[in-house]
C-alpha cells in the first residue's frame, strides 16, 4: 500500500510540472490518503503482532 502512495506522490509531482493542477491536486490527495492508511495499519500490526508473545 506504500508502493501505491508513492505512485501517486509521484503521478502528481509529474502533472504538477507538465501545469495539469487538478489532476495533480486529486493525486496529491490521494497518496496523502493511502500513506495515513498504510501508517494505521503498520500501527495495528505492530500492536497486534507483540500480542501473541509470552515468554515465561
Amino acid at each position: 500500500m506504500l508502493r501505491f502512495a508513492i505512485v501517486f506522490l509521484i503521478v502528481a509531482l509529474i502533472a504538477a510540472a507538465m501545469g495539469f493542477g487538478g489532476i495533480a491536486g486529486e493525486a496529491a490527495y490521494f497518496a496523502k490518503i493511502l500513506f495515513f492508511v498504510f501508517i494505521v495499519l503498520f500501527v495495528v500490526s505492530l500492536v497486534m503482532g507483540n500480542r501473541g508473545r509470552i515468554d515465561v
